[in-house]
Order: C-alpha cells, then structure tokens, then sequence
C-alpha cells in the first residue's frame, strides 16, 4: 500500500476529521475568550482596583539606559529584562475562563448523554412480591391438583 493511500486512510477517519473540527472552533473560542477578558472583564476589574492596566504591570530586572522610557514595551525594546507579570495575570485570568466554560459545556454534554441513555433503556419489569400466604396456599392447591401421595 502507498503511503499516500495510507495517509488519506487515516485522514479520512472520522476522529481525525472530528479533531480537526474542533482544533479551528478551539482557536476562534480562545479568541472570543481572550477578547472577552481583555476588552470586558479585565477593564472592569481595573476599575474596581484603582484603574490599572495590568498587561502594563511589570518590574524592571536590570538597568535601564539613559532615555528609555518606563513602559514595557520600551523596555523590552531597549533589552532591558522585566518581570512581566500582569501579562501573565491576564493569561491566567483568560485560562480560567476558557476552562470554566469547557468544564460547563463537557458537563452538560454528559448531562445529555446520561439522560438519552437513560431514555433508551429498557426498563425492567417490576418485581412482583408474592406474599408468603399466597405462597402457602398454592402449594395446597398444588399438592391436591396431583392428588394423594403415599
């Protein structure tokens, strides 16, 4: 078999197909998220904290050169190391976000699925309890329908 014809083989499966289905809606639900944090959540949050831009808090590791001025980027730009860590709290807060919303969705897919499950299961025929009574009487009546035995 070719390896051409075994790459379009395995391409053509379905879970590859699925998967690649879900990588391209994967990346377009990252961006939504991260617009979503920086444009909506995160200005909100700057808000109630005293105004800050967090993508812009940093803490400068080394020496700065004459004339730079102190922003993150002019920093970086000029070499200077920085500890970026408003970036990474707003990397944090966009992860946060997407895994909630992942964990909702994943939830209630398998909320779904238990409930067709569940929905297509045969249900078992209830179990009749006979009370010991009647159980009684039936042997009677069975032993006399076969009549005396000795």
């Amino acid at each position: 078999m070719s390896i051409l014809r075994e790459f379009k083989e395995f391409a053509l499966k379905g879970n590859v197909v699925d998967l690649a289905v879900g990588v391209i809606i994967g990346a377009a639900f990252g961006k939504l998220v991260e617009s979503m944090v920086g444009d909506l959540i995160m200005p909100m949050v700057s808000m109630v904290f005293g105004k800050i831009d967090f993508s812009n808090l940093f803490v400068i590791l080394g020496s700065v050169p004459e004339g730079t001025a102190r922003t993150l980027d002019a920093l970086r730009k000029a070499g200077v190391p920085v500890l970026a860590y408003g970036q990474f709290l707003t990397v944090t807060v966009n992860f946060l976000i997407l895994a909630a919303v992942i964990f909702l969705m994943i939830r209630q897919i398998n909320r779904l699925k238990r409930q067709q499950a569940a929905e297509q299961a045969p249900v078992p025929a209830p179990e009749v309890v006979v009370p010991e009574e009647v159980q009684l009487l039936r042997q009677i009546r069975d032993s006399l329908q076969s009549g005396p035995q000795r």
